[in-house]
């Protein structure tokens, strides 16, 4: 773990640096390191094989090709320490396993606090920014709850629903995770600062944007599927039917999370998103106790002495299972197993790439692998 994290530091400013790069989003990034197998290695890739990777314009290969960053990420990591925050990559061993999960996770998260407790079990709660008092109640009920049961709160730091349930889960003396839509050095919105602070002291701020990156609009709908991704379920309280928390339980859906409704009135404008998911087949939830039953979240928290199992292979793409048969404790070069796999190289490193992302081999200097 120790050697995996030394490499995570030391890997930073190009992980930083990439993502630093004008349109190089999270999409692009992926295809970028599945294609060349690092960062480091895409800023030594040739003009020919930028071209080859899925998605690039001659824009974005030039800039890359230049290193023509808009920060410098040297600057970037002092900056984040003079906030009291930093940046983890998809490497590090403080990547939430769960959010490595999902398509295109965000492969740098800007972090104020600590996720740590998000790996016991997370619940996601959102919904109207213009909440009712019946929202208003629920929401820090359900956050209060959820503290007491030792799960992290997850959600966006908006006014209404968010608020309410950040405050839930901190008067428990809980865990929560504030996700943003913006640069962690933004105090946005500016009459939750004091919230903002608190998070940070107790729970987790975190962000995929740079530091100084404005709240515009297209970033939240973004941010939602870190939102869900982070969680085991998704719960949706108060929401119209063009709710942003819409996208969220759409995102929770694609990444196999359960995802939770809270009815309403009938006839209310709020509840109406609420109630067509749970027409969808979207869980009814009347209290956190639905959320404890049995087989009612995805990936309920397993018991800490729960002795360690080896890696289950089954669910893996066959060709991915074959890289995992020529690995072991002794470190393997990439290029033997290029020739032992039969597969062609760009082929293999992208399985690695799959591999590590999922925790089960460790990418050591020199491009040798081990299993993890």
């Amino acid at each position: 773990m120790e050697r995996n994290k030394s490499k995570a530091e030391a890997d930073l400013p190009y992980w930083l640096g990439l993502r630093l790069i004008p349109g190089v989003g999270s999409t692009r990034f992926i295809r970028l390191i599945e294609a060349l197998g690092s960062p480091r290695e895409v800023f030594q890739a040739s003009e020919n094989e930028l071209k080859r990777v899925k998605g690039l314009n001659a824009k974005v290969i030039r800039a890359i090709r230049e290193k023509a960053w808009v920060k410098d990420p040297e600057q970037e990591l002092r900056r984040l320490g003079g906030i009291n925050a930093k940046a983890i990559t998809l490497i590090d061993p403080l990547y939430p396993r769960n959010l490595a999960s999902i398509p295109f996770p965000p492969p740098v998260l800007y972090l104020r606090g600590s996720l740590e407790e998000v790996g016991q079990g997370a619940v996601a709660v959102v919904g109207s920014r213009r909440m009712s008092p019946y929202g208003r109640r629920l929401a820090r009920k359900l956050g209060t709850e959820l503290s007491q049961n030792r799960l992290s709160v997850v959600s966006g730091l908006a006014k209404g629903i968010d608020t309410e349930a950040h405050w839930g889960a901190l008067s428990a003396g809980g865990h929560t995770v504030a996700v943003l839509g913006c640069g962690l050095d933004v105090p946005y919105p500016r009459e939750n600062l004091e919230l903002a602070i608190e998070i940070g002291q107790k729970g987790a701020i975190i962000s995929e944007f740079p530091l100084g990156t404005p709240p515009q609009a297209p970033n939240f709908p973004i941010r939602n599927r870190i939102i869900s991704g982070l969680s085991r379920a998704v719960v949706v309280v108060e929401a119209g039917l063009k709710s942003g928390s819409l996208i969220t339980a759409r995102h929770a859906l694609d990444q196999g999370r359960e995802v939770f409704a809270v009815p309403g009135p009938v006839g209310s404008p709020g509840s109406v998103g609420c109630h067509h998911l749970i027409s969808q087949g979207a869980g009814l939830l009347q209290s956190v106790a639905d959320l404890l039953e049995p087989g009612a979240m995805a990936y309920m928290p397993e018991a800490s002495n729960q002795e360690e199992k080896a890696p289950d292979l089954s669910g893996l793409p066959a060709k991915a299972a074959v890289i995992m048969s020529l690995l072991g404790d002794d470190p393997v070069h990439v290029d033997i197993l290029t020739r032992e796999s039969k597969l062609n190289s760009q082929e293999v490193k992208a399985l690695l790439v799959h591999l590590e992302l999922n925790g089960l081999v460790t990418r050591e200097p020199g491009e040798y692998y081990v299993v993890q």
